[in-house]
């Protein structure tokens, strides 16, 4: 059986709507050459035509090409675009009556619930002649379309076609490394999104990731390349999370393509809130952590910091986050290639630990070390504090609590763990695929000019 857009038996109704299509593309929308009803042009002009793309049984189609209805001599009442949860049935259809818009729109949404399946989300333009799909498909699915228009003449014209979108050839794995969903966070948290294979098309990806906001915030994507085997996206604001602001990512990435022949299978998404306002401040200079929630000061506590003489135990300098924390934790001096029975190796088992790097950075409990916290830096990079002081903090913490180390000689690098707030606004927004940034807010993300 051949799907497709129905009409009048005359071809010129089809070629009508290709060539309605047809001059849209030349406007500069992209479409391809859809599928139309009865256009009756030579018959009066006074009946609403409809054009569909993709065109019901014309083959496979790629999960990236968008969904597009256009009306010619009306305007569109309802367009429902409905994913087919079950086994393919024929929902090729036509009808031309003098029915009420309000009408057909009912019978367009429960032909659509009767599918099953996910609605795909779509707009009108401002005329309302032209409705097209916002995100891409999901690959090797099949897709109903039921479109209602009404004529200059009162008229109104339903048409319904399904088509069925290529499989991916190979797919476009990712991984949501932070936060975790509906996990509660601080105020510097990322959102960070790393892909296992190479992405070629950056933009394509960057456009299909919706991050919303119950408070109004500027933010941006940013791409980081040193990950194997695929490169990261990073979202942070501008400035740090609002307290107590709720955010949703929706990574629309079902039918992206990523790269030649790489396409998202599904999308994704996750929840999380943003806490209190937790910020600590340590000074290698005073010897001194102060830790202030929501703009007070709560706790200032002695602390020791890394002895330099090499470089490797020098605290890094900058606006570091809280990752995780452990306890006990296991540090050696494995990692600098020192093992034992070498001079200079050490292993100590600690306490309370919170780690705020990828360098082996944590602050902790340090018994060892109380008489020099407050006067003099003593440890191998880590920030010492006294037992009591430690557990208070492993408690107050949670992950992407800013920590802001001043004083040292040894920058933090932004790709040392979540080291992303050391690159000023300017770089980060730079170095988005878009060049762009975002206001987000309740309703989604509003693009800005790119810079």
């Amino acid at each position: 059986m051949r799907f497709g857009c129905t009409g009048g038996t005359a071809g010129r109704g089809r070629r009508a709507g290709a060539a309605l299509l047809g001059a849209t593309v030349a406007a500069g929308t992209g479409l391809a050459a859809g599928c139309a009803s009865d256009a009756t042009t030579a018959a009066g002009g006074g009946s609403v035509s409809l054009a569909v793309s993709p065109a019901g049984g014309s083959g496979e189609q790629r999960p990236d090409a968008p969904v597009a209805v256009q009306a010619e001599r009306g305007t569109i009442a309802n367009v429902t675009v409905t994913e087919e949860a079950g086994a393919a049935k024929d929902a090729t259809k036509d009808a031309d009556t003098g029915a009420a818009a309000g009408a057909d729109g009912n019978a367009d949404e429960s032909a659509a619930q009767a599918a099953g399946g996910k609605a795909v989300e779509g707009s009108l333009n401002a005329a309302r002649t032209q409705w097209r799909s916002r995100w891409t498909l999901a690959p090797g699915t099949a897709y109903t379309v039921h479109a209602t228009a009404i004529g200059l003449d009162g008229r109104t014209r339903t048409v319904s076609t399904r088509f069925t979108t290529a499989k991916a050839e190979k797919e476009l794995a990712t991984q949501l490394e932070a936060p975790y969903d509906k996990e509660t966070v601080g105020v510097g948290m990322p959102i960070i999104l790393r892909f296992k294979r190479e992405i070629t098309d950056k933009a394509a990806v960057e456009r299909a990731l919706e991050v919303r906001s119950s408070k109004p915030v500027e933010g941006a994507w940013h791409w980081f390349d040193e990950d194997y085997p695929g490169p990261s996206v990073v979202f942070r604001p501008k400035e740090y999370w609002p307290a107590h602001t709720d955010v949703t990512l929706n990574a629309h990435l079902a039918g992206v393509q990523g790269a030649k022949g790489v396409y998202g299978t599904k999308d994704q998404s996750l929840r999380f809130r943003v806490g209190d306002s937790r910020i600590s401040t340590a000074s290698e200079n005073t010897h001194q952590m102060v830790v202030k929630k929501n703009g007070k000061v709560v706790r200032k506590v002695p602390v020791s910091m890394g002895k330099g003489g090499v470089r490797k135990y020098t605290t890094t300098n900058g606006v570091h986050l809280t990752m995780d924390k452990g306890s006990p934790v296991t540090m050696t001096s494995g990692w600098e290639g020192i093992g034992p029975g070498s001079p200079g190796y050490y292993s100590l088992t600690v306490y309370n630990a919170v780690r705020i790097s990828n360098s082996g950075e944590y602050v902790h409990s340090a018994p060892w070390s109380v008489g020099s916290q407050g006067n003099a830096n003593v440890s191998h990079g880590c920030i010492n504090i006294s037992p009591s002081h430690a557990k208070w903090f492993y408690n107050f913490s949670h992950r992407g609590d800013p920590y802001e180390v001043t004083g040292s000689k040894r920058e933090l690098e932004p790709t040392n763990g979540w080291g992303y707030w050391q690159l000023s606004w300017k770089d980060w927004v730079k170095g988005s695929a878009l060049k762009q940034s975002h206001k987000i807010g309740p309703s989604g993300s509003v693009p800005l000019p790119a810079a």
